[in-house]
């Protein structure tokens, strides 16, 4: 089927880009919005970001300040990230998985790629091309049930995440109190 074929080279294809092709020059809000929109994979759903989602992940401590109103690539890396994961988990959650390595934007970002390749193939894989159409309601079962059964790990994961980070509820509201005194 022609509509899965084009599917299945998108899920091996396309990818964000990589860290060192990320723009070096800070950009605008608008830029940026704009920016992480293409590094995403989407069929026709709204915008998946805006200025005040932007602002809010930045009042929430999931990314840094920006420099005056210009935003470097790590801000890129960050909401690359994000928006991402955010499809399928809450944003606190995305973002805790998001800044879950220590250290430098660029380790984050590459992990994310590596793993994104590898779950993005995987589900290519799954996909039969030639899946009759009166097929398609098992495939689509079948893909939400991997999802569902994805999901309940990955929460699970988190959960044991946070038992190892008990100080990351006192940083993020640390983050906030100095967010809103700057």
């Amino acid at each position: 089927m022609e509509e899965l074929e084009e599917l299945k080279e998108r899920l091996e294809t396309q990818r964000p880009v990589d860290w060192d092709l990320l723009p070096d020059l800070n950009l605008y809000m608008d830029q940026v919005v704009g920016y992480v929109s293409r590094q995403l994979i989407q069929y026709g759903q709204g915008e998946p970001l805006t200025s005040a989602m932007v602002n809010n992940y930045i009042k929430d401590g999931l990314l840094p300040r920006a420099d005056g109103k210009r935003y470097s690539r790590t801000h890129l890396a960050y909401l690359t990230a994000i928006c991402t994961m955010k499809q399928v988990l809450p944003v606190r959650d995305a973002g805790l998985l998001a800044r879950a390595e220590e250290g430098e934007a660029r380790i984050m970002y590459d992990r994310f790629q590596r793993a994104l390749d590898l779950a993005l193939k995987d589900t290519a894989g799954r996909l039969d091309t030639d899946c009759p159409r009166e097929e398609l309601a098992d495939l689509a079962l079948s893909l939400a049930l991997r999802s569902y059964a994805d999901k309940l790990a990955c929460e699970r994961v988190i959960d044991l995440i946070r038992q190892d980070m008990p100080e990351e509820s006192k940083k993020t509201r640390k983050s906030r109190k100095e967010n809103k005194h700057e």
